[in-house]
C-alpha cells in the first residue's frame, strides 16, 4: 500500500498539509468539505505537492516536519528547489 505525504494551496493562499493512504479520495473529500474544518472554510483547495511514502508513520512523520516549516522553505519544496531548502534549514537558527 502506498502512503503520501500532501499540501494544498487554499484560496486564501495558505497552505494545509496532510498524510493520506488514498490521495484521490482524500483530496475529493477536502474540495467537498468533508474533512478538515481549516480546509472546509478556504474551499476551493488545489493539491500542489504530493510525494509517495512506503509506510503510514513515515507519512506522518514527513507531514508533522513539513508542517514545522518556514512558509519559504515549504514554497521551495513545492518548486523542488532543494539547493533552497539547504539554505533555509542553515538559516533557521540564526537572527538576521
Amino acid at each position: 500500500m502506498e502512503y503520501w505525504v500532501y499540501i494544498l494551496k487554499c484560496i486564501d493562499g495558505s497552505y494545509y498539509t496532510g498524510s493520506t493512504s488514498n490521495l484521490d479520495e482524500r483530496v475529493r473529500q477536502h474540495m467537498l468539505g468533508s474533512t478538515s474544518s481549516y480546509t472546509k472554510s478556504r474551499l476551493p483547495v488545489e493539491l500542489i505537492y504530493a510525494e509517495s511514502c512506503d509506510t503510514p508513520r513515515q507519512a506522518m512523520a514527513w507531514e508533522k516536519q513539513i508542517k514545522g516549516w518556514s512558509r519559504a522553505k515549504k514554497e521551495a519544496l513545492i518548486r523542488g528547489d532543494f539547493d533552497a531548502l539547504v539554505e533555509l534549514s542553515k538559516s533557521k537558527g540564526k537572527t538576521r
